[in-house]
């Protein structure tokens, strides 16, 4: 196509207003079917429920409206058998469908624009393609819980530190570190749920801001897109894109509990912890050393959020000063919210696979829960159950102990019960019974303790949910 015909291409899409065609560096800035054009599905789906409404109102004849659905049909194989045109001139995705649909059925297609804009198009088109991430979201966060149920179950009673400050603080199970991702996992998919049913209202007929004066049946619309209901307010409809904040911050929630569990894949796979091994899909080797086996797929994981996160702020960052309604500043929601969910889906299924594949050391788990006077509070609680001493003095006496271990190079229970009677003279030889980790981890049974008990518990509780929601 000649410039002159790309000009007169662009002036037929924007009416009598304008005399000239845009600039290039104006063209360059504003078109967005470099990016938008990934809206294509939603945008057809959009326009065949808005002409079969236009035609089930009187407002097209059914031929117009059959040869609009047929035409659209077209649009979409040609899309995604890659032998569509697209064309910068003609701006977005919704110029670009139209143009198409004007060469192929002709004049009906100018029909088709009847009760709606470009504004209420778009903000269907982006609300249907962000609900279908919510989805992806919610079935990736699945595979994802089932894979860590399915560690958590293996090692249900095998014993590991307890970490506070990264510091060794409390015997606890393999299985219950396990299921506390669950628990993350989980309320990273609650979010996204209910993230969905807000999103769930349909835009379209509001058109540019006002609504329309044509008899159109909104209800119609909404239903045909799968929505609960329209919009209620049309100032508000083309307005605000709440609805891809509320995703990009559960995505960035979500984000960061990869981020957190890479990390710790990250430690727990160095030669210094040696708790788990990644295996060589997950992995990579050195250019220089050959016995390096990094960690790379749980660090690249680690800095997605930094993209995801960064999404999240440019797009408040974008809407925090627009008054109402449409400004062009929000043709840059996009790109944000596409990149977003993108790293949010790989980071989801490449976590899935690390946590499916990975193989945890049980003796070095076992080995580390020993070390670092781990049962240092069962101590403490046996002086207060026992000797009925306050928990002040028995927290004191345990120190003590610790100090008079730390200063030989032993642990806990490799103190005599003489040198623990002299630091008090009511300790017996029970106390012993205590130091164990394996009684310390039993010993937990209150409710969402590390109690293998009550690991399985929480366990056979989750498969439970799983299988309602399946």
């Amino acid at each position: 196509m000649t410039a002159s015909a790309d000009t007169k291409a662009a002036n037929q899409m924007w009416g009598g207003r304008f005399a000239e065609g845009p600039d290039a560096i104006m063209q360059a800035i504003n078109a967005s079917i470099g990016f938008d054009r990934r809206l294509y599905a939603q945008d057809i789906a959009g326009s065949r429920a808005h002409a079969a409404m236009l035609a089930a109102q009187g407002i097209l004849t059914p031929n117009d409206a059959e040869a609009i659905g047929k035409g659209l049909l077209t649009v979409l194989s040609e899309i995604e058998t890659g032998n569509f045109p697209f064309r910068v001139e003609l701006e977005d995705i919704h110029m670009n469908v139209e143009a198409r649909l004007k060469e192929i059925v002709g004049e009906p297609a100018g029909r088709l624009h009847t009760a709606r804009s470009r504004n209420d198009q778009v903000a269907v088109d982006f609300r249907l393609w962000v609900r279908d991430q919510c989805d992806a979201a919610i079935s990736g966060l699945t595979a994802l819980i089932s894979a860590f149920l399915a560690q958590a179950e293996a090692g249900a009673d095998w014993v590991m530190p307890g970490f506070t400050h990264l510091q060794t603080a409390q015997p606890v199970t393999w299985g219950h570190h396990m299921m506390a991702y669950v628990e993350m996992f989980a309320r990273d998919r609650a979010r996204f749920e209910d993230a969905r049913r807000r999103m769930n209202e349909c835009p379209l007929g509001a058109a540019a801001l006002a609504g329309t004066s044509f008899a159109i049946d909104r209800h119609a619309t909404a239903a045909a897109l799968g929505f609960d209901r329209p919009t209620a307010n049309s100032l508000d409809s083309v307005s605000d894109r709440d609805f891809a904040l509320e995703f990009l911050s559960a995505a960035s929630i979500c984000a960061m509990h990869l981020s957190r569990f890479a990390e710790e894949l990250v430690i727990w796979s160095s030669a210094q912890f040696r708790f788990v091994r990644l295996s060589d899909k997950w992995t990579t080797g050195s250019s220089i050393m050959p016995q390096k086996k990094n960690p790379d797929a749980a660090e690249l994981l680690r800095a997605k959020l930094g993209r995801i996160l960064g999404a999240t702020v440019a797009l408040f960052t974008i809407m925090k000063g627009l008054a109402l309604t449409y400004s062009k500043d929000m043709q840059e929601d996009k790109e944000q919210v596409f990149d977003a969910a993108d790293n949010l889906m790989l980071g989801l299924a490449a976590m899935t696979g690390m946590v499916a594949d990975m193989s945890a050391n049980r003796q070095s788990l076992a080995a580390a829960a020993a070390s670092g006077f781990s049962t240092a509070t069962d101590l403490a609680d046996w002086l207060v159950r026992a000797l009925n001493l306050p928990f002040r003095e028995a927290h004191h006496v345990t120190g003590t102990l610790v100090a008079m271990a730390e200063a030989q190079g032993i642990d806990l229970p490799d103190l005599t019960l003489a040198q623990m009677q002299s630091v008090h003279p009511g300790i017996r030889a029970e106390v012993f019974e205590v130091l164990g980790v394996e009684n310390s981890v039993r010993s937990r049974q209150s409710y969402g303790g590390t109690a293998p008990d009550q690991v399985r518990a929480q366990i056979a509780r989750w498969k439970a949910l799983l299988a309602d929601k399946a």
